[in-house]
């Protein structure tokens, strides 16, 4: 079982495949997960299996929290290259989301005023106005769309509500006005008896599809890394990444890849 959990409001620097060094925030409880996906392939584990007792960190808290890091930072001259909301769940759940955005972008701007702010997100909670707000403020809003089929995400990513569906993550996007990075898992295996596979071609030809209607920035490719709740996953090559890369580049849209 994966139990990677983050017990600090902002911990690291660390390295991303992504993102370069890294700033990790972390609005959610430090001992237990809190997401409105379920996804197989969490670093966090399963919802059911870190249930919390504890309070989300407040506004003030995060913002001290955030600040002394960044003076302890710039003490010791580590240079960071990008603060990124994710930690145990989907960031954008806490209620004071905007007003800590706003907060990191005043901070960020007086002690590291070359670095990004990225907002790792499932989307699901775009369509309320002050999150949708926020991410706009953001320098790196990374939205997730693991597969553009409907039975392939609630295999993969398992999002909570039943009212869940393609066609209004796809207006989500869409409001964003190609100012967000789309960011998708590509994985095989298999999960409860079924197949798990987002790369054949019905499942790429669905996802260029949505690419072509949400016309993001960038795209991230990306595949496991790291210890699965779902222990019969495995990688994708990076050959293949590539190949569903340079089909999303045919539409002129940046693309990068992790393996």
């Amino acid at each position: 079982m994966s139990t990677i959990l983050f017990h600090e409001i902002v911990f690291g620097p660390i390295h991303s495949r992504r993102l370069g060094s890294s700033l990790g925030m972390n609005l959610l409880p430090y001992d237990g997960k809190l997401c409105s996906f379920d996804c197989i392939y969490c670093e966090c584990g399963y919802n059911k299996d870190f249930r919390t007792k504890t309070k989300l960190p407040d506004r003030d808290n995060v913002k001290a929290a955030l600040e002394d890091k960044l003076i302890q930072l710039q003490k010791d001259e580590v240079a960071i290259d990008v603060i990124t909301f994710a930690g145990n769940g989907e960031p954008t759940m806490h209620p004071q989301f905007a007003g800590i955005i706003d907060d990191t972008i005043e901070l960020r701007n007086i002690y590291f005023p070359n670095a990004k702010i990225s907002v790792l997100s499932n989307a699901m909670h775009a369509g309320k106005q002050t999150v949708f707000d926020a991410l706009k403020k953001v320098d790196n809003n990374i939205l997730k769309l693991d597969s553009a089929i409907l039975d392939t995400v609630r295999l993969i990513d398992r999002p909570n509500s039943p009212e869940y569906s393609i066609e209004k993550q796809i207006a989500l996007f869409k409001r964003f006005e190609g100012d967000f990075i789309m960011q998708t898992m590509f994985l095989k295996g298999s999960h409860n008896g079924k197949i798990v596979d987002n790369t054949t071609e019905r499942e790429v030809s669905a996802w260029l599809e949505a690419v072509r209607a949400t016309n993001p920035k960038e795209i991230m490719i990306y595949t496991i890394d790291r210890e699965t709740p779902e222990k019969n996953l495995e990688k994708v090559s990076l050959d293949e990444l590539k190949k569903i890369a340079i089909r999303a580049e045919k539409l002129g849209i940046k693309v990068s890849v992790s393996g």
